[in-house]
């Protein structure tokens, strides 16, 4: 009761703070914010995988102004929760969070997804996660096998690292919390690393980490780790958008992230000076230069509804995880 209490209380307060630093924000426009707003807020969270949140998301934004004609001012807020609760408030009018915010924040605010990251030119839009071992380690082949282990999760409000894992293993007929000793790293980067120092036997990591980022980095060679699971699909971070914008604007916003990608960005100039090499899982465009599009470096964005986050509603059902119901 007491984490619950405490979590609530910090994200009201993180929200506060940015209710205050975008005083232009939708309630500050009158009557519930109906009516063509004269600039818009648009809100991320830091992420593992970029360093510099407002250059990740920049491209998005100037593509945004010059398409809507009016002023877009960037946010880089602590938490899910915060954006969340700003949305709440209508004083943050289009944001990317997690896909499990976006579900516990669908009953709360007035927002829809819009869009939906695509990794790669022939990628899902979405991620995976996935359970690795050690490479020289062959004693889990399958999550059956997780039983009587030592497990590394992420974090418990992660879908990769986390919550869709736990859901899996009960459905495997493992129950995590009897079955097996567990621990959270705190991170992606810091579980594959746990793992290494044998603090471990499986981790339960986001694919992308394990596919691209800690080879890119020099923090994962190959053979140190082996793939034993793969998850279903994982619908990735939305753009979600405030159903007080008009409609028309709402249209514009949903064509201008849908119409960008890596390489027609980086064309166009909307990252002059900031621009990163596609990497390999782009296959043919590895190498092109590029626009970062998003913390998570995609090659463009495709159109997303609701039930493209059903999957998450599935993850609860299965697992009846506290962040569920608790909204942190």
């Amino acid at each position: 009761m007491f984490r619950k209490t405490a979590m609530s209380v910090i994200a009201v307060t993180a929200a506060a703070g940015l209710v205050s630093a975008c005083g232009t924000g939708p309630g500050a426009r009158g009557a519930a914010g109906k009516g063509r707003p004269d600039q818009l807020v648009f809100a991320a969270i830091p992420s593992e995988q970029t360093d510099n949140l407002q250059a990740a998301f920049a491209p998005i934004v100037t593509a945004l102004e010059k398409d809507l004609g009016v002023p877009v001012k960037f946010q880089a807020v602590a938490s899910n929760a915060a954006v969340v609760e700003a949305q709440v408030a209508k004083r943050v009018d289009v944001a990317v969070y997690g896909a499990f915010s976006y579900y516990l924040a669908r009953s709360r605010a007035d927002v829809r997804p819009v869009a939906v990251p695509l990794q790669a030119p022939k990628g899902d839009p979405g991620a995976y996660a996935y359970g690795v071992t050690r490479g020289d380690d062959t004693s889990i082949k399958s999550l059956a096998d997780v039983r009587g282990k030592d497990v590394c999760f992420t974090d418990p409000g992660s879908t990769t690292g986390y919550l869709q894992p736990l859901a899996s293993l009960k459905e495997a007929g493992v129950d995590a919390a009897k079955d097996a000793k567990t621990v959270f790293t705190k991170g992606h980067d810091t579980a594959v690393a746990s793992l290494l120092a044998g603090d471990c036997d499986v981790a339960f990591v986001g694919d992308v980490f394990i596919d691209t980022l800690l080879p890119a980095r020099g923090q994962l060679k190959p053979g140190q780790v082996r793939k034993v699971w793969t998850s279903p699909l994982i619908p990735g971070p939305p753009v979600v958008v405030g159903t007080w914008l008009p409609q028309d604007m709402r249209d514009k916003i949903t064509k201008t992230v849908t119409g960008l990608t890596a390489t027609g960005a980086a064309s166009a100039g909307l990252c002059a000076g900031k621009e990163i090499k596609g990497p390999a899982a782009w296959g043919d465009q590895a190498g092109a230069t590029a626009c970062p599009l998003g913390s998570s470096n995609a090659w463009t964005f495709v159109a997303a509804d609701d039930g493209t986050y059903q999957p998450i509603a599935r993850i609860c059902e299965v697992t009846k995880a506290d962040v569920c119901t608790s909204g942190d």
